[in-house]
């Protein structure tokens, strides 16, 4: 029977968990020795592995069980492409300067921590919450707003948690207004901060030796996405609904990093584009969903300036319209299996949509998957229906169309009014206002046109254009008939369903929720990552370095390569109980021991890293144990049924 673990014996403690993926090189500041630049960081051997393992999952989820077209596009962006999406003129932060010092802070962040620190030290004067009294407390509150303990009114309390549920719903001057009003300084140095102004985060550069082509660092991976519909869609053989996804880097010049991977300025996204119909937003797949159950924050609770989460199956929130509809719904529930999948603790998942201010001026419906850690709940996917916003501006821009051509099972016939231009006496009559007048008339609505047509039979018609000139037409000039239209072609621009991960975010998070230390002494840390992302899946310990033992430990890790799973020698001089407490820390899932049992009996040990539990058997069948954990086709219990429990005796002769 399986060993139980007590996980939560000792609280989370954030400075022992840096401490370790420092110490194990999971992630470090890049270029240190020179001192290092806020929001860049390096990945050691096991960040780089879990990072891939990662990757490799959301691949096997989304792009390979949707059938979904992998791209892979430049970095480096022309300038007119970010200028038609928008994005330089507003992806942009409000930032705050300190007045003394000229310190640069984001504003929603200084209000959020400031508010937040108040809160706290609210409760600590009501002795509601224990003031922290051991040294890693401290530290952790020096990176913080101070946390006085000074008691509130009710009143100012429930002030100060409604702003706080509305925060992304602010605008620039907004945040200004509450950093006069409620007194917001910077933490650091107690000085005020002037006005908000936006900041673009967009890395700018330029493209040639003469920098004749201005250019910038992608800030997402979408806008390669939407510039190569026509090739993916003549790809999908004209077919919609399809998908397309790219995992890459994206830069942010982001106003003040400060929260290691959470918040930095260069790091890897997933994104997926999902073009659908924007008359049949409905998903064939819906049904195998439906009854995901999530927690959802939407955007009428947070405007009444309340954060209270309801639990909803996916399949009500779509039917009550909570959720926009099936498309976007599904989208939502294959993130939320994706993540628990990884190892996303499920009762710190929730989905927030996004309010009125904040949502992008093209969005329909958007939902943040936030995740919760030390520093509070962090959006880590986005979900949006963006709309046909983005192939829209660029076919307008660059008069390519990014469209669907659809042939209709039924031809569509329509009765209606036709204009007929003689363009020779147009042109003649009014030279270069020829093509205002053509757009003029060729805009009117139907019941517009009948009367235009009532007026030339009368012999001559007056039209204004929209800066107020008026032109006379005659029926030489043109003339407007009924007439009987087939169509069999329906075009359309499809509309997009885009979740967008970011991998650092995600990666950062599992690893504060698969931290946690022994019951039994709270010095040795573990890391229960899944096997299916842990960074090294299998542990070979040899009992010593004694050359006997190198032919065995050859052939299991030989073995283990040829049935994908990746393994490590550590045959190391200290005690087989150190290398499991070091392989414990790096989350290694299992390991197995070859002793002199395995030389003279072909025997081998496995053992669980949670519950330290080992068994043992013949080695191939503990290979062959290892194998199906490792591919998640048995769990531990099942395991435990297969080969018996290791007394901690040897059985040699």
């Amino acid at each position: 029977m399986s060993v139980q673990v007590n996980k939560t014996a000792h609280s989370f403690d954030k400075v022992r968990l840096d401490a370790l993926l420092n110490r194990r090189f999971f992630y470090a500041p890049a270029f240190e020795i020179y001192g290092g630049i806020a929001g860049l960081y390096d990945y050691g051997p096991p960040g780089s592995a879990l990072q891939a393992n990662i990757i490799a999952e959301w691949r096997k989820h989304f792009i390979v069980e949707e059938g979904m077209l992998e791209l892979d596009t430049t970095i480096m962006t022309p300038a007119p492409v970010f200028e038609t999406s928008g994005h330089v003129a507003r992806f942009a932060d409000w930032m705050v300067k300190d007045t003394k010092t000229g310190d640069v802070l984001r504003a929603d962040h200084l209000v959020k921590n400031v508010l937040e620190a108040r809160l706290a030290g609210n409760l600590e004067a009501r002795g509601a919450a224990a003031i922290p009294q051991n040294e890693n407390d401290k530290k952790r509150k020096k990176k913080a707003a101070k946390v006085t303990a000074t008691a509130l009114e009710d009143s100012v309390v429930k002030e100060y948690e409604t702003i706080l549920a509305q925060l992304d719903n602010y605008s620039g001057p907004q945040l200004g207004e509450l950093c006069r009003t409620h007194k917001i300084r910077n933490p650091d140095t107690d000085n005020e901060v002037g006005e908000p102004q936006q900041f673009n985060l967009m890395f700018a550069s330029s493209i040639g030796p003469t920098g004749q082509h201005p250019g910038f660092l992608r800030p997402e991976t979408a806008q390669g996405h939407f510039l190569n519909f026509s090739r993916l869609l003549e790809y999908n053989n004209g077919r919609v609904p399809f998908a397309s996804a790219q995992i890459g880097r994206s830069f942010r010049n982001e106003i003040s990093p400060r929260a290691g991977l959470l918040r930095v300025r260069e790091f890897t996204m997933a994104e997926i584009e999902h073009y659908v119909d924007p008359e049949d937003k409905n998903h064939d797949k819906f049904k195998e969903v439906r009854d995901v159950e999530l927690i959802l924050l939407d955007r009428h609770v947070q405007e009444s300036g309340s954060s209270e989460t309801i639990r909803m199956k996916v399949g009500e929130a779509v039917d009550k319209g909570i959720i926009a509809n099936e498309t976007l719904g599904y989208f939502v529930a294959r993130i939320y299996q994706f993540l628990v999948k990884i190892g996303i603790n499920p009762e710190r998942l929730r989905f927030r949509q996004h309010m009125a201010n904040e949502m992008a001026h093209y969005a329909t419906d958007c939902w943040d998957a936030e995740i919760h850690n030390s520093t509070g709940w962090t959006e880590c996917v986005g979900c949006a229906d963006r709309a046909a916003y983005d192939l829209s501006v660029h076919s307008a821009k660059t008069g390519h169309p990014l469209v669907v051509r659809q042939a209709l099972k039924e031809p569509i016939v329509t009765e209606k009014e036709a204009v007929e231009w003689d363009k020779k006496t147009l042109g003649k009559t009014y030279k270069k206002e020829a093509g205002v007048i053509q757009k003029v008339v060729e805009s009117l609505e139907e019941a517009a046109l009948i009367k235009l047509k009532g007026e030339l039979t009368q012999g001559a018609a007056v039209i204004t254009s929209e800066d107020g000139k008026s032109f006379k037409l005659t029926p030489d000039i043109l003339s407007i008939e009924r007439k009987v239209f087939k169509q069999s072609i329906r075009e359309f621009t499809p509309n997009v369903i885009e979740p967008s991960f970011g991998l650092g975010r995600i990666l950062y998070t599992l690893l504060e929720h698969s931290f946690w230390s022994r019951e039994q002494d709270v010095e040795r840390g573990v890391l229960s990552i899944p096997p299916v992302v842990a960074p090294t899946k299998v542990l070979i310990v040899p009992l010593s370095a004694r050359i006997e033992f190198d032919p065995l430990v050859q052939e299991v890790s030989t073995k283990l390569r040829r049935a994908g799973v990746f393994s490590r020698v550590d045959d190391s001089n200290t005690s087989i109980g150190k290398r499991y407490a070091r392989n414990d820390e790096l989350g290694t899932p299992y390991g197995v021991t070859i002793d002199f049992a395995s030389v003279q009996n072909r025997t081998m040990t496995l053992r669980e890293r949670d519950t330290m539990d080992q068994r043992i058997g013949p080695m191939d069948e503990v290979i062959a144990t290892v194998t199906d954990l490792v591919n998640g086709s048995i769990n531990w219990a099942e395991a435990c049924q297969r080969l018996p429990a290791y007394d901690g005796v040897q059985a040699v002769d």
